[in-house]
């Protein structure tokens, strides 16, 4: 997939005014939040669970190399083989070149993130081989071209009459008068339509949630099977996952998929979870003939040290999407590239540079929503944040913004005069807004006010409030009682 970044804007726009989409993202809102706090709220330990799985990445990430090599040494132990590569163009090649030694004429694949980074599909279609995804969602947007919207729910912004419509027409010598007006009936359309791919398959790629260091085991989770499937019957696995993917034992593993889960679809464990390590062995019923482990770089190594190391502790559970208010607002398909929401935001400039992703640090409204579900503590907001000041630094946040930020500094500089404009600011807006609390529109506010009303100002600023109870006002006693 390639970037689109810089159509962000007007990306958006368009999203805004997408009534099927709203709808689709309007479910989304009310679905996942309220299963993972449920899920959450059950397990006593979760906030313990989210700790350690922190502690469990720092240490990883600060001794990275160290694993890596552990992990190269047991899946060749085990028979497999790994494939280091720096960029996505290495990576294509080398799956490609694997591909091509096993005569492979169609490749069934399970979901993978990594996968729609370096555009592999794509790929393999120009080499005359046949891509096929087998997650259920991966398969939908397969069939109308279109890339995923969402880490775990990749047609989350599709409804589920515009899912019957594309299988009414791409499934071709079937009834056309049949009935697709129940989820179930969609499944078992699909899963009739993929069973002969995975047999015929002859290669399998998957991506992986964890690699594991001391076992050289690659971690699949999902919840429809397909990546057994993919995986155990082709005579080929390839695996292709990010370097920050690893972890040192299988206990770590069994951690962080307490949080994995809970945090993603609210479930406590996911249908499926599979552990991988090499190839089908003398005794072995089924499996791959060879195993293979493409290790891909594509600008994380660059993060380590940084500000924004942090950010490869993320698992892909979705949560910040599920919980942005941007993201609810727009989809992921506003964002242009593979990673949306909060940690699209941080991870994608990361990758291809802010002069191509400069939009995005600005797609978030740092409500500090996605940092406070996030099961690794990522610090998103302050990332954000430091996107932000590097875009202000190298003159690419814009003229308006700029001259806002200068106009906003000269007056916090200036106490005073700031809580006169301020003051004056809430006033105004408090007496227009009296009569029905709230504006439908204000001016340089669009973006606000397109998708939701603006609440009208009731009372004094804050700090005029606090002054108050200062002089013993009832209401200020109430603020000083909270703490500033």
């Amino acid at each position: 997939m390639d970037p689109q970044i810089r159509q962000f804007r007007g990306n958006a726009r368009g999203a805004i005014n997408n009534r099927n989409l709203q709808s689709a993202l309007a479910k989304l809102s009310s679905g996942f939040p309220a299963r993972r706090s449920q899920a959450a709220a059950r397990l006593p330990e979760f906030e313990a669970l989210r700790d350690e799985a922190r502690a469990i990445k720092d240490h990883v990430l600060e001794h990275l190399d160290i694993y890596l090599e552990r992990y190269e040494a047991e899946v060749m132990s085990a028979g497999g083989q790994v494939h280091w590569c720096a960029d996505a163009d290495a990576a294509r090649a080398k799956i490609t070149e694997i591909c091509k030694a096993a005569g492979a004429k169609t490749v069934t694949k399970s979901k993978s993130m990594i996968g729609e980074e370096i555009a592999i599909n794509g790929h393999l279609e120009s080499k005359d081989i046949t891509p096929v995804e087998t997650d259920l969602g991966e398969y939908i947007i397969q069939l109308r071209d279109e890339p995923p919207s969402h880490i775990i729910a990749p047609a989350v912004h599709l409804t589920m009459d515009q899912v019957a419509d594309t299988f009414m027409a791409r499934h071709e010598g079937l009834d056309p008068t049949r009935a697709l007006d129940e989820p179930r009936k969609l499944l078992e359309e699909a899963r009739a339509q993929l069973r002969d791919k995975f047999i015929g398959a002859d290669v399998g790629l998957t991506g992986a949630n964890m690699l594991i260091a001391e076992t050289g085991s690659n971690v699949l989770v999902t919840n429809e099977g397909n990546a057994d499937l993919t995986y155990s019957l082709p005579k080929v696995h390839i695996v292709i996952a990010s370097l920050e993917k690893i972890v040192p034992t299988l206990e770590d593993a069994a951690t962080i998929l307490r949080v994995l889960a809970r945090s993603a679809t609210g479930q406590e464990m996911s249908v499926y979870t599979t552990f991988c390590t090499g190839p089908r062995r003398e005794a072995d019923t089924d499996g791959p003939e060879e195993y293979h482990v493409v290790l891909l770089d594509n600008g994380r190594s660059k993060l380590i040290g940084t500000e924004f190391q942090a950010m490869l502790r993320c698992i892909r559970c979705g949560a910040c999407l599920n919980h942005c208010p941007v993201y609810q607002t727009v989809g992921g398909h506003a964002y242009g590239w593979v990673y949306s929401g909060p940690m699209g935001a941080v991870l994608v400039p990361g990758l291809i540079g802010l002069e191509e992703a400069s939009n995005l640090p600005n797609a978030s409204t740092l409500c500090g929503k996605c940092e406070s579900v996030c099961p690794m503590h990522i610090p998103l907001p302050r990332m954000l944040r430091s996107w932000r000041q590097k875009q202000f630094e190298t003159n690419r946040s814009g003229s308006f913004a700029r001259v806002a930020l200068r106009v906003w500094a000269a007056l916090a500089r200036r106490p005073g005069l700031y809580r006169l404009a301020v003051g004056l600011g809430i006033a105004g807006l408090g007496a227009w807004g009296r009569r029905r609390g709230r504006f439908a529109w204000l001016p340089m506010a669009g973006g606000w006010t397109g998708g939701r009303d603006f609440p009208a100002p009731n009372g004094d600023t804050f700090i005029a409030q606090w002054h108050q109870g200062a002089r013993g006002d009832a209401s200020g006693a109430w603020l000083r009682r909270q703490g500033p």
